[in-house]
């Protein structure tokens, strides 16, 4: 049986990082353009709410010392996923890691474009259970604004986008292949909107996780595929043009019994009130 995989970036580049993620299943074959699993290149002009969550310090310079993704939803807010905060990623907590910041407006994670902005403050939900994944929410301040532009717009409860069936997208630097075969520009992954007994009937409890629809929100492509990967947690799931989830953690990737589960945006409307 697969175990459980967070998405946030392991591999032989993360050399500081205190102790890696569960390790994936089998690598899931991919076409040689492929990324998050079979998608293809993207671009930030088209998705400029997209972003990189980095640190140099922790995560060396091969990939300007990118980890997990996030997603812009106020010119100086950026949502992420909680594991990716945790000391199991970074190696210590949060507030010890001198150069954290996010990446905008970059398709290269080596390129000369875009902004590095610093990260001002970080909220992790208090709710965050990593026992179960439920509540895997963080709030990212900037020390520096993002244009008005930048922002997508959050999908609330009722919203059509949660509706199964509807086609959506995940975007990231993560691992193309489920092998460790991780990205230096962005990518983003045709997957759709599953029911959610489709998750619940995946992850009933036990190794591969407990769904919880209240918070999580299931995603991916019913044949397989199609799907995030590790190194692309925190960052966006969208549908309709809004933001519907983030990337979360699954069993293996882009396996047809084992669909993408993601951070209910509707939920985390709520727990991240005020912030």
């Amino acid at each position: 049986m697969s175990r459980t995989v967070l998405r946030t970036v392991t591999g032989a580049f993360a050399l500081t990082a205190a102790a890696a993620v569960l390790p994936l299943g089998s690598p899931v074959p991919a076409a040689a353009d492929s990324i998050v699993i079979g998608g293809q290149p993207a671009h930030v002009a088209d998705s400029p709410w997209v972003v990189a969550l980095s640190s140099r310090d922790r995560f060396g310079g091969t990939r300007a010392g990118q980890f997990c993704g996030g997603v812009v939803i106020a010119p100086a807010k950026v949502l992420t996923a909680a594991h990716c905060l945790g000391r199991e990623v970074l190696g210590s907590d949060v507030s010890e890691v001198r150069d954290l910041l996010v990446i905008a407006g970059r398709d290269e994670l080596l390129g000369s474009g875009g902004q590095e902005i610093a990260v001002r403050d970080a909220w992790i939900n208090p709710g965050y259970d990593p026992d179960v994944n439920a509540g895997d929410l963080a709030v990212l301040t900037l020390s520096g604004k993002l244009p008005e532009s930048s922002v997508i717009q959050m999908a609330k409860a009722g919203d059509a986008a949660y509706e199964p069936g509807t086609h959506a997208a995940v975007y990231g630097w993560g691992d193309i292949t489920g092998g460790g075969a991780y990205a230096s520009a962005l990518r983003a992954a045709p997957v759709q909107v599953l029911p959610d007994g489709m998750c619940e009937q995946a992850y009933p409890g036990g190794l591969d996780g407990t769904y919880d629809a209240g918070a999580m929100l299931c995603a991916g492509d019913p044949e397989g595929g199609h799907d995030a990967c590790q190194g692309d947690s925190g960052g966006p799931l969208v549908a309709r043009g809004r933001l519907v989830g983030l990337v979360s953690w699954g069993s293996g990737c882009g396996q047809a019994a084992s669909p993408g589960v993601y951070t209910r945006i509707s939920a985390a409307v709520g727990w991240m009130a005020g912030r």
